[in-house]
């Protein structure tokens, strides 16, 4: 028998190719379990190829390693069978541990498959020496590599569909599980080489034309390492790609959350807003109509905000809010939906199983918001007033049914507040005439229906007219003339007062330039703020364009902001006076001792003058606690350096009484009454020509 030697530098990189193969091929598998469409069908047919040459290059590494005392060759069809065995192997096993499942019985049939094809391009690869005679075989040997071509096949499939998914550490367990499985193949061939004898005589019949001589191991292994680097690089880049791309497609996602978070939700107390709350309505209305049932929307207003708001500033009043919402829900079903529909306004939408189940929640939600509230170690105590519409019933749409849940809301509060009430259809009426009340707004200052009144301010000292405060009119073509009571809450509460207090800023400094052209140069004109007005961003600059406009001086110009306003917010206030103090307009705190004023901001203000509210002044000669406020006002106005004007003067024991104060100047029915541009200089220029005589 001819006796073999190895090359154990061969041998042993032989062992390396089967690890790297190994570690690709479960790289490999990876990829196809994380590919999708037709990249799946790609990585399938390039790991077969990578995969199939690095085993049939162990192998053939393998076979170049064994030296026999005669001159060696390898067929090269014949090798090249073995090769596509290999491939055609490898390929299989990949798309076996590609499948979603990888039941006991298919993975001993995948093993048996595989384990047959190693061992074919194994014996196959034998044969490519053509030796004569031919090569025998050891029966028990021959036997143990097929049992150890199949076993390391079952343990190859079973490693490579444990260890597709990405983990933890997944490539340093993956590094372990390589090296079992190279082990396990250099033991099938080197089991398989061990089984086979060549008798005495032997010769290798492929040294003629076969594959033979130095440097072929080297362009083996180059050419392999080749290909499994490509194939692991390739299997790496894209693995990263991957984890970028699900990184931005995640980063997209939580940003899509995040703005439709914002577009549907308030942000104040992360409730639903009004977008989402038509929405909710709306698949409501679809339940109702399939499956029958009713459900209630209910309108919440709370009684009591605004004073805290007032008092305490609009920080505090954001915190109740979020607590209130936070109570409301305290008892809400999943299927229930709140949701915050502006200013101090919630609507809660329940489904109900009774339409008489609404009374009782309703109820509820009445006794949560009346329970006293702790924000800020402040005790804060409000109520609310809950209108309620039924579905069906109470309206076709969202938009009807919150307009008659409003509705209902209003109900409650003439009713007295801190309750609840039923939408009725004798609610309807009011409730249209408010919107069509809105809708003439809207058309007023288009079809200019505004006028300006003025009423006359006199010298307390002298009695000599200082100036006229404007005040707004509208003249409906139904209703006739309307005082600003009738719709300014209405629109503040649209955003219309906006382009309204602008138009009455315009033209009070037209109808001022006129006077100041006549000779007035010492009068000023009084406009009021609104609370929407004075914190609107480009109240600065329609103040300086009205002036510039007109070619008025801006002294000539009173802005009068209440109290409550002013001290809303005292140190944006602060901003905003300033502004229009450094302009040279003169500023008038009004409706002075109705508010919550803190003296530590108000001697910070830049304010000109104190209005004293009619509201002392009206009872001035009955009751003494006004006059000694009203005392009190003049005094700390004088202490500031501020002019003090009163309002509301009605008789001459009034008038006295504020003359002898220190008031400055002084406005009310007694003086004069507000009347258009032209009557009211009629009666200037009669009460002039009364003074001359």
């Amino acid at each position: 028998m001819l006796i073999g030697s190895y090359s154990f530098t061969l041998v042993f990189i032989s062992l390396c190719v089967a690890i790297l193969a190994s570690y690709t091929a479960l790289d490999l598998t990876g990829r196809i379990a994380t590919a999708k469409g037709r990249a799946v069908h790609f990585w399938t047919a390039g790991g077969a190829l990578a995969m199939g040459v690095g085993v049939w290059s162990m192998h053939f590494i393998g076979m170049l390693a064994f030296k026999l005392p005669i001159d060696l060759g390898y067929d090269i069809s014949i090798t090249a069978l073995s090769l596509l065995i290999a491939v055609l192997s490898c390929g299989f096993a990949l798309w076996l541990v590609s499948q979603p499942q990888l039941p006991l019985l298919q993975h001993a049939f995948g093993a048996l498959i595989m384990g047959a094809g190693i061992s074919a391009m194994h014996y196959t690869g034998m044969a490519a020496m053509r030796m004569t005679p031919g090569i025998d075989y050891d029966q028990a040997l021959f036997g143990a590599s097929l049992l150890i071509a199949v076993g390391a096949s079952a343990a190859a499939l079973w490693i490579a569909f444990r260890l597709r998914q990405h983990s933890p550490y997944v490539r340093l367990i993956r590094g372990g599980a390589a090296i079992i499985m190279g082990i396990a193949i250099v033991g099938m061939h080197y089991t398989g080489m061990a089984a086979a004898q060549f008798p005495d005589g032997s010769f290798c019949g492929a040294t003629v034309n076969g594959l033979k001589g130095n440097g072929l191991d080297s362009l083996v292994l180059i050419t392999t390492l080749a290909v499994l680097s490509i194939a692991l690089l390739t299997s790496i880049l894209d693995a990263r790609l991957e984890a970028r791309t699900a990184d931005l497609a995640h980063s997209l996602t939580v940003a899509n959350r995040e703005l439709t978070q914002l577009a549907l939700h308030d942000t104040l107390t992360g409730l639903p807003n009004r977008m989402l709350l038509d929405d909710r309505i709306n698949q409501a209305m679809k339940k109702v109509h399939e499956q029958g049932g009713c459900f209630a929307l209910m309108f919440i207003d709370l009684d009591g905000f605004k004073p805290v708001n007032d008092a305490f500033g609009h920080h505090m009043g954001d915190q109740l809010l979020r607590e209130v919402g936070v109570r409301l829900r305290e008892d809400l079903r999943s299927l229930d939906t709140l949701a915050r529909i502006g200013g101090d306004e919630f609507a809660l939408l329940v489904r109900l199983a009774e339409p008489n189940d609404a009374l009782s929640l309703a109820a509820r939600q009445v006794g949560l918001i009346a329970r006293p509230f702790r924000v800020a170690e402040h005790d804060l105590q409000i109520s609310a007033s809950v209108g309620i519409a039924l579905y069906p019933g109470n309206g076709l749409n969202a938009q009807e049914l919150l307009m008659n849940a409003d509705a209902a809301m209003y109900h409650a509060k003439g009713l007295g507040k801190n309750g609840y009430s039923f939408f009725d259809a004798s609610m309807n009426s009011n409730a249209r005439k408010q919107l069509q009340l809105l809708q003439d707004l809207r058309a007023a200052l288009e079809h200019s229906q505004f006028s300006l009144h003025y009423q006359p301010k006199f010298d307390a000292a002298n009695g000599r007219p200082v100036g006229a405060e404007a005040l707004l009119r509208w003249q409906h073509p139904l209703h006739g003339m309307m005082m600003p009571d009738k719709f300014i809450d209405l629109a503040e509460k649209t955003g219309l007062i906006i382009p309204i207090g602008e138009w009455v800023l315009n033209e009070a400094c037209r109808q001022m330039r006129e006077w100041y052209v006549l000779g007035y140069t010492d009068w000023r004109i009084a406009v009021n703020l609104s609370a929407l007005q004075f914190c609107h961003a480009g109240l600065v600059q329609s103040v300086a364009k009205a002036l510039a406009t007109h070619h008025l001086p801006a002294n000539s110009l009173t802005l009068e902001i209440t109290e409550t306003t002013a001290m809303s917010d005292a140190d944006a206030s602060m901003t905003v006076l300033q502004e229009l103090s450094d302009m040279g307009v003169d500023l008038s705190i009004d409706d002075f001792g109705t508010g919550y004023s803190s003296l530590m901001y108000l001697k910070r203000l830049p304010a000109n003058e104190l209005k004293i509210d009619r509201g002392f002044v009206r009872d001035l000669e009955h009751d003494s606690d006004d006059a000694a406020i009203v005392s009190a006002i003049v005094a700390l106005g004088q202490a500031l350096g501020l002019r003090i004007v009163a309002e509301g003067v009605e008789t001459g024991v009034q008038q006295e009484f504020l003359t002898q104060l220190g008031c400055d100047s002084l406005q009310g029915y007694l003086l004069g009454h507000p009347m258009p541009a032209d009557r009211f200089m009629q009666d200037i220029v009669r009460g002039e020509a009364r003074a001359a005589v």
